[in-house]
C-alpha cells in the first residue's frame, strides 16, 4: 500500500514505490509457501480450492474496496464542492448508511433461501450503477436530490452483498474451521478498504486537487469512476460464486488434524 500512497509523489517507477510493491509481493508468496508446508496452518490453503471460499472472498475485498473508497471522497465533496459543514456532510450520508440497518438483516435472511450469488452479484451491480452515477452527476453544479438516486441505490447493493458474501465464506468450510475462514474474510475486507482509498486518492491526486472547487469536482470524478470499477470487477467475481451453498463442503472430505 505504501507504493501506492507514494506513486504521484516519489514516481511509479522510482526505486521507493517499486521496492515496496515487489516486498509485498515477495511477503505474499513467502506467505503462501510457509502456509502450505506448516503442521497447523493458519490459513489453510486448501480453503481457495473449494469454489464458494475462493470467489466470495475476492468478491467480498472488492466490496470493501468499493465502500471505503467512496466513504473517503464523499464528505470531502459536500463540504468542498457544495459547501456544506461537517454536520451538513454527514446528514446528507445518512441515506446511503442507513441501508445497512435496513437491507443487510434481509438479506442475510433471503439469501439462506436463494443462495448467497444472487445478492453478491446483484448488490455490486447496484453499487456499480450507483457509483457510476455519482461519477456522471457530481460537478460544482450538482444539487444533492441529483446525487441522492446513486446514494441510495450504491448503498442497497452494498449491504445486499455484505453479508451474503460472508455467509458464502463461512459456510465453506467444516464447522472448526469457521473461525480461520473469518479471519480470512475479514483480513480481505480491511485490505480492501485500504487498498480501494489508496488507488481512489492515487487516481484523484492525479486528475484534480484542493486548490479550487472544480479541482476537486474533477479529482472526485475520476474517484468515482475507480470505486464503480471495483464494484464491476466484484462482480465478475462473484458471478463465479456457486448458485445454492453446497451441503457438505469440499473441506469436509478431509481428516480433522489433532
Amino acid at each position: 500500500m505504501w507504493g501506492l500512497v507514494c506513486g504521484n509523489a516519489a514516481g511509479w517507477d522510482s526505486v521507493e514505490v517499486t521496492g515496496a510493491l515487489a516486498a509485498g509481493v515477495a511477503l505474499l508468496l513467502g506467505f503462501v509457501l510457509w502456509e502450505r508446508r506448516a503442521a497447523a496452518p493458519m490459513l489453510p490453503m486448501r480453503f481457495f480450492g473449494v469454489r464458494a471460499f475462493a470467489t466470495a472472498n475476492p468478491a467480498n475485498f472488492c466490496v470493501f474496496a468499493s465502500l471505503y473508497g467512496t466513504l473517503f471522497f464523499l464528505a470531502q465533496y459536500f463540504q468542498t464542492v457544495q459547501g456544506t459543514g461537517p454536520l451538513g456532510a454527514g446528514l446528507r450520508l445518512m441515506p446511503w448508511t442507513a441501508t445497512l440497518m435496513i437491507c443487510a438483516p434481509i438479506a442475510g435472511r433471503l439469501a439462506d433461501r436463494y443462495g448467497e450469488r444472487a445478492f453478491v452479484v446483484g448488490g455490486l451491480i447496484m453499487q456499480t450503477a450507483g457509483m457510476g452515477w455519482i461519477a456522471l452527476a457530481a460537478d460544482t453544479g450538482a444539487s444533492y436530490p441529483e446525487l441522492l438516486p446513486g446514494l441510495l441505490v450504491g448503498g442497497v447493493g452494498l449491504t445486499m452483498a455484505m453479508p451474503a458474501a460472508q455467509k458464502a465464506v463461512v459456510g465453506a468450510v467444516r464447522p472448526q474451521e469457521i473461525g480461520q475462514a473469518s479471519g480470512a474474510f475479514m483480513m480481505l475486507r480491511i485490505l480492501g478498504g485500504v487498498l480501494g482509498v489508496a488507488v481512489a486518492v492515487a487516481v484523484f491526486a492525479t486528475v484534480g486537487g484542493y486548490e479550487s472547487r472544480e479541482e476537486f469536482a474533477a479529482g472526485f470524478t475520476a474517484a468515482m469512476g475507480v470505486v464503480a470499477a471495483f464494484g464491476f470487477a466484484g462482480t465478475l467475481a462473484a458471478l463465479g460464486m456457486p448458485g445454492k451453498r453446497a451441503a457438505v463442503p469440499v473441506a469436509a472430505a478431509e481428516p480433522v488434524r489433532s
